[in-house]
């Protein structure tokens, strides 16, 4: 920083050393001392202990440098209101910094901190401290004292847990918590009352906490956690809140309470293990968005989740009136409720059509199960997370009436023949297994739509799937799959999506880019030179076209 910027207050202009006659405007003699220096995304390396020459400054904005310390005249600036020393590379902070007594807004994200100093609660008027992208550890117990805080950010650091006493935050209306190690929140938490909007997504939580004085919070985003339960206690005190998002969990059931979020706009429980939905759910009058792809629902037909949250809404609010017409029904099975401890699920049969055993680390299905059928027609079967050596023999009995087979995460190394004359068979994954080859009979699958082989130990396309024709999805993701035949995939006229990624590709056939049926093409992960990550990010069409544009004349 040029010597002259520091002693602005202090120095005669040059022009007054030439002999002119000011202006009004120009009456050097009166200007006021500088209040606001901005010297951002220059190369300052260090910052002088001059700054305390311009004790007037209130804003004080330096981000994007290189700084790795700061002066410690800074304490002297008592005016200073907002200081800016984002994206730089600082390890510490002085602790004379905590004598700004009048600071409002503290932005230190993108540093490398590790640790603050203890005294931050002194700095009592601040508003806003953003302290993302560090390497923070744990916090001072002192931020408890700073009352006046609205927004505070402590995302993408490294902390494991958050003091009990920053819920004397009083004014608090914004915490970022996002992309840290936390397991738990303290329960304290549940006692700020300002709090809107709470942040915890990509952390460690198991539950949720419970809320019951957070009158205002209308935003709580915990996605991309180990959240397995959700209880009516979670929820029925949050009278404010507009969104929930907990996507990409190991939730298992929704209970029946989520009815009483009246003002709940958006829904976001995509990605977790959730089998069926309390009916209620329809009658959110404010609901506008609910996303539920990737759950094992069974009761919601795919299709209809396709069609978007207003059909979804409708579809269940009309299956309310279901169970009102028809008590006899078994409710739909809450946290509040539960199941039977029978192993055999007669409703699930007779009225969902579904026969489901999973997640028993069984070796094979009971006899039971298949003997439970009887005369009724059963549609989808799941027999995933357990222990299978091979394709239940029995399946073979359900073959006039089974369209949706789920065989995934099991330890089959081949596919049986019974699994072969399934011929309504439209839907079928065995993901997570251990096969490395498909047997030529499964080209009696004449009806077969979606496939999904990923995470198994393929080395070749298996053959057999150039030749079914009705194929509209195959997922082969995660295997060893050498190379394709794109003269063959072009004739299966139906296929709209191809994951291929993470295989063993060494190049994509540019033939490939004439299969222009398909809307999705996931290549990533390959060891293919061509086409490069640039292109492969642009999407399928553009995948396509590049292939197409390396055809040999």
């Amino acid at each position: 920083v040029p010597q002259h910027v520091w002693r602005i207050n202090l120095d005669t202009p040059e022009e007054a050393h030439q002999n002119l006659s000011f202006g009004a405007a120009d009456r050097w003699w009166e200007q006021t001392d500088l209040t606001k220096l901005i010297l951002a995304s220059n190369k300052l390396q260090c910052l002088s202990e001059d700054v305390k020459l311009l004790p007037a400054l209130t804003v004080l904005d330096v981000h994007d440098n290189q700084l790795t310390s700061l002066p410690s005249a800074l304490g002297q600036l008592e005016n200073l209101q907002k200081l800016d020393v984002s994206h730089n590379k600082l390890k510490s902070i002085p602790e004379e910094l905590m004598q700004l007594s009048h600071l409002k807004s503290l932005l230190l994200h993108h540093n490398e901190l590790s640790c603050l100093p203890d005294g931050f609660g002194q700095l009592v008027n601040l508003e806003e401290l953003d302290l993302s992208n560090n390497h923070l550890t744990d916090i001072p117990t002192s931020f408890a004292l700073l009352i006046n805080l609205v927004r505070l950010n402590l995302a993408c650091n490294q902390l494991k847990n958050l003091p009990a006493d920053i819920s004397a935050m009083k004014s608090l209306r914004q915490l970022d918590c996002t992309k840290n190690y936390l397991e738990t929140v303290p329960s304290k938490l549940a006692t700020m009352a300002s709090l809107e909007q709470l942040y915890l997504r990509k952390n460690k939580l198991r539950s949720l906490p419970e809320f019951p004085s957070c009158k205002l919070l209308k935003e709580l985003h915990a996605g991309e956690n180990q959240i397995e339960i959700l209880n009516a206690e979670n929820l029925k005190h949050l009278n404010s809140l507009s969104v929930l998002e907990l996507r990409d969990n190991k939730i298992k059931s929704v209970p029946d309470e989520i009815a009483l979020l009246q003002k709940l706009e958006r829904l976001d429980l995509a990605n977790n293990d959730i089998s069926r939905l309390p009916y209620t759910l329809g009658n959110l009058p404010q609901l506008k968005f609910l996303a539920l792809e990737g759950n094992p629902l069974r009761t919601i037909r795919r299709d209809l989740l396709q069609k978007g949250t207003q059909e979804l809404l409708k579809y269940l609010r009309s299956k309310i009136q279901d169970d009102v017409t028809n008590p006899n029904e078994e409710p739909p099975v809450t946290a509040m409720t539960l199941p039977s401890e029978s192993r055999v699920n007669m409703h699930a049969i007779t009225s969902l059509k579904l026969l489901e055993y999973s997640e028993k680390q069984a070796a094979v299905i009971p006899d039971e199960m298949f003997n439970a059928v009887g005369s009724n027609p059963v549609a989808t079967v799941n027999f995933s997370k357990n222990q299978l050596n091979e394709v239940p023999p029995r399946i073979v009995e359900l073959k006039d009436s089974l369209c949706d087979v789920n065989l995934g995460f099991n330890k089959i190394s081949s596919i049986s023949l019974e699994l072969c004359v399934l011929h309504k068979l439209t839907h079928l994954d065995i993901r997570n297994n251990f096969l490395t080859s498909l047997p030529e009979e499964m080209e009696a699958l004449t009806r077969l739509q979606v496939i999904n082989l990923s995470f198994n130990r393929f080395k070749v396309f298996p053959s057999v799937l150039y030749r079914i024709l009705a194929l509209e999805t195959v997922l082969l993701s995660n295997n060893q799959v050498g190379s394709i035949d794109p003269l063959q995939l072009k004739k299966m006229d139906r296929l709209g999506t191809l994951d291929l990624q993470n295989n063993d590709l060494l190049q994509v056939p540019p033939e490939l880019g004439n299969c222009e049926t398909l809307r999705t093409l996931l290549l990533e992960g390959n060891p293919f030179r061509t086409p490069r990550a640039a292109v492969l990010a642009k999407g399928t069409a553009a995948v396509l076209e590049y292939l197409r544009s390396r055809i040999p004349a």
